[in-house]
């Protein structure tokens, strides 16, 4: 039987990275298993718009950036257009670079039971991994790849809820909304860090390469192959935070990341624990670290018209993993490059999202399979929650909001 996995799981890969464990690991610290529901939203959230990235790959042959600059009518909005997909692109994956590989390499000194100058070494290291198999040019080979990380990720964090053995009664009770004193700014991490803006511009250029028939078929498998990984990738999310609140929360211990947390279960449910959440911290940290220079490239061979898999491709994603890699062997502190990762989904996401709901309702674009009311008012309802997010994290970057 055919596996339900496609370009879907490049999204997952993608935003199952090192920003995700982390905000899942804290969340589940401090609050145990209360912000349940808040994985659940960002996951049905993010199902919604990546559907539309999707619908539009398939049905248009075109990716995200190609559909702004199509509908920019005039030549100077179109360059202005081009210019901020680009610039907060690059920008945006160069910091998010930086904080996956420097998660991965959090991951393998939990394997590896090393630190200090080792994990210069480890980012160098995963850095010449990531870059290879972008380099290597071969889609299915990039798919196949990402997938088996993803299966990897969804085996090491199964097992560890597994081993902490949660408390099933009060994980239900995590799937009611409610916000515990303190909790605001968690919810709202767990949601941006789920909805990715780069991996809008990620999902409809690969469904494209997927899927060039452009028909019903080909939708209905891009739409099943969304809900599907995605989904999985939420319930990834969830076995984080279950893990954490079965092991940590009320534990008194400080727990700043992923890392912490497979140190942290270590005394209390043998070194196999240590191992497993260190695998999965790696494989999120290597999977997005392939997952975003593609973003950055996929976009910038749109804007400029060249082939999906030809030399610029391949100079645009190196540039940025080699400025990713760059910054994280500079040895800034994991956490704040994580952190600052996130400020930049921030600023990019709503912007993003406001462009795909007009993109998506463009008759002369994608005929009849424009938008539904539907799809408009649960699209709309999730760009609310995007502007919040982003004018939050601007306004806490900047430190207005504390």
């Amino acid at each position: 039987m055919k596996l339900p996995f496609g370009p879907g799981a490049l999204v997952t890969a993608a935003f199952i990275g090192p920003g995700t464990v982390t905000a899942c690991t804290l969340a589940g610290a401090n609050f145990g298993y209360a912000m349940l529901w808040a994985l659940v939203f960002a996951t049905a959230a993010t199902i919604i718009l990546q559907e539309m990235s999707a619908r539009l790959g398939v049905v248009t042959g075109k990716g995200l950036g190609e559909a702004l600059i199509a509908g920019a009518g005039h030549p100077a909005l179109k360059l202005a257009v081009a210019g901020l997909v680009v610039v907060a692109l690059a920008m945006g994956n160069a910091a998010y670079q930086a904080g996956n590989l420097t998660g991965a390499s959090l991951g393998g000194e939990a394997i590896l039971g090393v630190d200090g100058p080792d994990r210069q070494l480890i980012i160098a290291v995963l850095a010449l991994v990531a870059g290879a198999f972008l380099m290597a040019g071969s889609y299915k080979l990039l798919e196949g790849m990402l997938i088996a990380l993803v299966a990897l990720m969804s085996l090491a964090f199964a097992g560890s809820v597994l081993i902490t053995r949660p408390d099933m009664g009060a994980l239900l009770a995590g799937l009611v909304p409610k916000l515990p004193e303190g909790s605001l700014f968690t919810a709202i991490a767990l949601i941006g860090t789920t909805i990715v803006p780069y991996n809008l511009f990620l999902h409809a250029s690969a469904a494209r390469e997927r899927w060039p028939g452009r028909d019903e078929a080909a939708l209905q498998e891009a739409r099943r192959d969304t809900q599907v990984s995605v989904g999985l990738g939420g319930l990834i999310s969830i076995f984080i935070l279950v893990t954490a609140a079965a092991s940590l929360f009320a534990s008194g211990l400080v727990i700043k990341s992923g890392a912490d947390l497979a140190q942290a279960i270590e005394p209390s449910y043998g070194p196999g624990a240590r191992y497993l959440v260190g695998i999965g911290l790696l494989a999120a940290g290597l999977s997005s670290a392939i997952t975003a220079p593609m973003a950055a490239a996929y976009a910038v061979c749109e804007l400029s018209r060249q082939p999906p898999r030809g030399a610029v491709f391949r100079g645009v994603a190196l540039a940025v993993l080699l400025t990713g890699a760059g910054i994280a062997l500079l040895g800034f502190n994991p956490l704040t490059v994580i952190l600052t990762a996130q400020v930049a989904n921030g600023i990019l996401l709503p912007a993003v999202a406001i462009f795909l709901l007009v993109a998506m309702n463009r008759r002369s674009l994608l005929g009849a399979h424009v938008n539904t009311p539907l799809q408009n008012l649960l699209g709309g309802a999730v760009l609310l929650v995007t502007v919040g997010l982003g004018a939050r994290l601007i306004l806490r970057a900047a430190g207005v909001w504390p």
